[in-house]
């Protein structure tokens, strides 16, 4: 199959299947790269603690900061189907920075994610991507705003409304009603603009080697893996990802290395048009369709 006719057939399963996806799978070899609307800008989500822990580490670097320094974390008191870690927890903790770290990569702990943005705020965030020369991803407020949707202001039995608002409040320019998913308001980045990122931390950059190697670690040892693991996981390759979600956003971005030396850089953005909170298939669909371009990128 033509790589134009595999495009179409992708873009047209994502379709049937209620996504509307932008993508980008990327060798990090060769810099060939296979894509659906991968420069089109969605709401982040969660991937912002990525470039949240890349600047946190760099600040121990530099001296900053110090991993071993406890922080007083309030508790999260979420009680709503979805967030783990201290953004369930009922009573204060005391918790050293590099754990903090792993909590918001590894468990995309909320709660330990706004303690780190309390050290170094958004513009401190932005900054620092600039400086590695990563200027397409926004970083404009906290993930405060994250645990603070639709969702949590509609009872359990009436959650398909906040998605339902998600779905049909936008507009043309993608301005939203929902501030968390206006892209002039939110986090925001596009697929290609993740997959730059993933690249400098990967490979040769701008980015401190010790930085890059400690964000890949939290990354290969994410425990969230029910969307595109599945389908890059194997005793011959290592998966190393961030997951992102909110409202209808099903996102995922990483990194599959094979024994063979190959690694690809894979961005998944999705905004789901079914109103549903719990939607496996569509998460099944994402990992099918880059599992698909990455195979067809292999092989060429």
């Amino acid at each position: 199959m033509s790589t134009e006719a595999l495009l179409r057939d992708m873009r047209r399963q994502l379709r049937d299947g209620g996504l509307h996806g932008c993508m980008l799978v990327r060798d990090l070899h060769t810099g060939e790269e296979l894509g659906i609307e991968p420069d089109t800008p969605l709401p982040s989500s969660s991937l912002v603690k990525v470039p949240l822990a890349l600047a946190t580490f760099e600040r121990i670097r530099r001296g900053e900061l110090d991993g071993a320094t406890p922080l007083d974390v309030p508790p999260g008191r979420i009680t709503t189907p979805g967030p783990i870690g201290l953004s369930r927890f009922r009573h204060p903790a005391r918790v050293a920075v590099d754990d903090l770290l792993y909590l918001s990569m590894c468990l995309s702990d909320s709660q330990a994610a706004e303690a780190l943005f309390g050290l170094t705020p958004p513009a401190r965030v932005a900054d620092l991507l600039h400086e590695f020369g990563l200027r397409d991803i926004t970083v404009r407020h906290t993930v405060d705003e994250l645990t603070d949707t639709p969702v949590e202001r509609f009872d359990a039995a009436d959650v398909h409304l906040a998605h339902a608002l998600a779905i049909e409040g936008g507009t043309s320019g993608r301005g939203h009603r929902v501030p968390h998913l206006d892209t002039t308001r939110a986090n925001t980045g596009s697929a290609r603009a993740w997959v730059e990122l993933l690249q400098a931390l990967w490979t040769p950059s701008k980015v401190h080697p010790q930085v890059a190697e400690q964000v890949r670690d939290l990354m290969r040892h994410n425990v969230l893996r029910q969307r595109l693991a599945p389908d890059f996981s194997s005793d011959a390759t290592t998966w190393s990802s961030k997951t992102g979600t909110l409202l209808n956003l099903r996102h995922e971005i990483g990194v599959v290395e094979h024994a063979d030396g190959q690694a690809f850089a894979i961005a998944v953005l999705t905004e789901s048009l079914v109103p549903a909170s719990f939607q496996p298939g569509a998460e099944a669909l994402m990992a099918q369709v880059a599992r698909t371009l990455r195979d067809h990128l292999r092989q060429l």
